[in-house]
């Protein structure tokens, strides 16, 4: 109960009593975090290198895969282009007259239709390429009108001449991003085949343009300077394709062009040059035709194979982009997965033994160390802990903090062995100065005892009764010192007593005793051997309850019997308890915390948690059922005994009760007569409870001031049966007069506490003498 100004103690700002666990983590994270967080920015810059190369060598791949799709839809076109050049010299020779064409330019329509649903199937895809192949294409749905025109005869030879031209013109111009690669080998053999297709195109004109001017017979006026460019043009075109073509590529071309039809198409060029605008020819325009389209072809097989070549560079280039992506890929997993190996041995290599070296501070702090203080301050060993175990493998600076904690260790053993036994010499000081303290007052109390045996006066007998408890209360203390460090107190008895008697010899101990009230109380016995500390328990939390009532108020005790066990409850209606200060009081109720640095108005509630621990009794606190805090007190059936039975053992001639602080004998000049065979309660020597024992004696009413008479050991005269008496002295007799009372000098109060002590002594006396058997 004394902890109810509890509270401002224990809310320490600093969080000292705050415990380890469950404080805040400190800011920094763990050693493993630290680790990644250190390797994450060179990881995080090899991995944005390795993306660029890996950028980079996705777009070599895609570069070369988007070549060799050109290069094949290139060659599709230039499969296209051929079979519109030979529609065109056919009917270029057709519309000149040579009617013998005709044959042939049914199939070459075939041809070209069947070429141009091939090139339309390749530009599915919606690429850039495919887009503008796709538009030269469409151009060439002008070629049914064309083509009627050819067939009625409507047509006329230059238009439908420069209409082919142009819709070829179109797919030979197509800009396939051959040029755009990065590999030299293969935008050198883009160069060139682009250079080949014009060289094809330039034959293919001067074969469609000879073939009909051989018809007609003749160059009709500015058809040779159109047949001069053509052959200009052409010769262009071989030069780039020199300067592009490899040795191979170029020996391929000498051998197309040094062929038989090769060579016969070189004459009927050079019979063309020798004649002018108006001249007569006469070549077999079917002689030209032949040999110029085997040329033709055979430049659409060195195109093919070129384009061949450069598809399989092509294909090279993305083979070799496609294992350098995976060597790529293969280094990232490897470089990630190397970094997380890294981090995870690194962070294993610190973390580890620094877990176990926590692990070997925690065992040292909460079992080695303070089992070696144990030892030390029990005086069993001064050896001191063992060294702190390092972990295999540990670095130097684990080392080093191992060796820290050895001397750590070595320090905090020191200086708590110094403290134990400091701790063990002042708790043996202090149970030598308490068993002196408790000797002194017994001696006391007995040389207080013979006082009042010797004062008649009823003021000095009442101030001997008021040193007398004072004593007492000073006894309780030495004996509440003596329970703190361990030593037990002396004062055991051997017979078992009223509980309600331990509740008065605890009521008896306290200052302001007058305002504690015994409820019902029921009737059980209490062993010899546990009255003395549950009275001094009760007593302390009796004192502890009045000092935290008004002073108007009355505490209350109750005993109940549940079962085996017996309830005692303490109630005050005082300022109450908070719940934080309740749990903490009984903590100490349970003999949980050290006295020692603990303050020091709740040394009352350790001394009953020493007790009520030495004893197996239940004691905790509980808000009272308006206001204020209800001890409740448990004993276990351990400490009960059996009720006797009347008749069963004889009476003790002077048996110990709890008797309040009241003057003990009856003054000789009482204000009221006392009736025969009255009662009091008279101190005796021993004092085997924590309050004063009493014994019962009867007081005659001799006459006072006859030396003669006999008495009993504690001074009082001896009663006189009746039958035994010397006749009284008539009233008329000097002798037998009544000596005149003294006047009473005490004050009101003091008298009417006398009074009241009086009549509660004499009910207590009647109350027990009716109960003798």
């Amino acid at each position: 109960m004394s902890v109810q100004a509890e509270g401002a103690e224990l809310a320490e700002p600093n969080g000292e009593d705050t415990p380890a666990h469950a404080r805040p983590r400190r800011a920094g994270g763990t050693i493993r975090r630290r680790v990644v967080r250190t390797l994450a920015l060179p990881v995080a810059t090899t991995l944005v290198l390795l993306t660029i190369v890996a950028v980079g060598e996705i777009g070599n791949y895609r570069s070369a895969s988007a070549t060799a799709r050109a290069v094949t839809i290139d060659l599709a076109v230039q499969e296209l282009i051929q079979g519109l050049q030979d529609e065109r010299g056919l009917t270029a020779g057709l519309l000149g007259g040579n009617d013998g064409f005709r044959a042939e330019l049914l199939p070459a329509r075939d041809q070209v239709d069947l070429r141009r649903t091939e090139v339309e199937g390749l530009l599915e895809d919606d690429g850039v390429v495919e887009q503008r192949a796709a538009a030269a294409v469409l151009q060439l749905d002008g070629l049914a009108g064309v083509r009627a025109g050819t067939d009625t005869g409507s047509g006329e030879r230059a238009a439908t001449f420069a209409f082919y031209s142009a819709r070829i013109a179109d797919l030979g111009n197509l800009d396939f991003d051959l040029d755009g690669t990065s590999d030299e080998e293969l935008s050198r053999g883009a160069a060139a085949l682009e250079a080949l297709g014009d060289i094809k195109e330039a034959t293919a004109q001067e074969r469609a343009f000879l073939n009909g001017v051989f018809s007609a017979s003749g160059f009709k006026r500015g058809e040779f300077l159109q047949f001069v460019t053509m052959r200009s043009t052409k010769d262009a075109a071989l030069t780039a394709f020199d300067r592009y073509a490899n040795s191979t590529e170029r020996a391929a071309r000498d051998y197309a062009l040094d062929t038989g039809a090769a060579r016969e198409a070189a004459y009927f060029e050079e019979v063309a040059l020798l004649s002018g605008d108006g001249k007569y020819l006469q070549v077999n325009p079917q002689s030209w035709w032949s040999a110029q389209t085997t040329v033709l072809d055979d430049m659409l097989q060195l195109e093919h194979h070129i384009g061949s070549v450069i598809t399989a560079r092509a294909t090279t280039l993305e083979d070799e982009a496609t294992v350098r992506m995976g060597v790529l890929l293969g280094a990232v997993l490897v470089c990630l997965a190397g970094s997380v190996w890294l981090a995870t041995v690194a962070s294993r290599s610190v973390a580890r033994p620094l877990s176990v070296l926590a692990n070997e501070a925690n065992r040292l702090a909460s079992t080695q160390l303070p089992e070696a203080v144990q030892r030390a301050a029990t005086g069993d060993s001064t050896a001191p802990p063992s060294s702190v175990r390092v972990p295999r493998g540990a670095s130097i600076e684990v080392k080093l903090v191992a060796d820290a904690f050895d001397r750590v260790q070595a320090t905090a053993y020191s200086l708590a062995t110094e403290q134990a036994t400091l701790r063990r010499t002042t708790a043996e000081s202090l149970a030598n100065l308490g068993r002196r303290n408790q000797n002194l007052l017994r001696r006391q109390l007995g040389f207080i005892t013979k006082l009042e045996r010797e004062e008649s006066n009823p003021t000095g007998l009442a101030n001997l009764f008021e040193l007398d408890h004072l004593a007492t209360r000073m006894r309780r203390n030495a004996e509440s010192l003596l329970v703190l460090v361990g030593a037990a107190s002396p004062r055991q008895l051997s017979d078992p007593l009223q509980v309600s008697d331990v509740i008065r010899a605890a009521v008896s101990e306290v200052e302001e005793y007058r305002r504690v009230t015994l409820r019902r109380v029921d009737d059980t016995l209490v062993n010899g051997t546990g009255v003395s500390g549950i009275a001094h328990m009760l007593a302390e939390l009796i004192e502890n309850g009045l000092a935290f009532s008004p002073p108007d108020v009355d505490v209350e005790i109750h005993g109940r019997r549940i079962g085996g066990t017996y309830l005692i409850a303490v109630m005050d209606q005082g300022i109450g308890m908070s719940p934080a200060d309740m749990q903490r009081a009984n903590e100490r109720l349970r003999g949980e915390g050290d006295f020692i640095t603990a303050p020091a108005r709740f040394l009352g509630h350790y001394v009953v948690g020493r007790l009520a621990l030495q004893m197996g009794i239940d004691v905790q606190l509980t808000p009272s059922p308006v206001t204020g805090v209800t001890a409740r007190i448990t004993l276990p059936a351990e400490l009960l005994a059996e009720q006797q039975t009347i008749g069963s053992t004889p009476r003790p001639a002077a048996r110990p009760i709890a008797a309040a602080v009241e003057p003990r004998r009856l003054p000789q000049s009482s204000p009221e007569p006392a009736p025969e065979a009255a009662t009091t309660a008279v101190i005796t020597a021993d004092r085997p409870l924590v309050s004063t024992a009493i014994e019962y004696v009867v007081v005659d009413d001799i006459p006072a001031g006859d030396a003669t008479a006999p008495r009993t050991v504690n001074g009082l005269r001896k009663r006189t049966p009746r039958a035994q008496r010397a006749p009284s002295p008539s009233p008329s007799s000097p002798a037998s007069s009544p000596e005149k009372p003294a006047p009473v000098t005490d004050s009101p109060e003091a008298v009417r506490d006398r009074l009241n002590a009086l009549r509660g002594g004499i009910q207590r006396g009647n109350a027990e003498t009716a109960r003798l058997p």
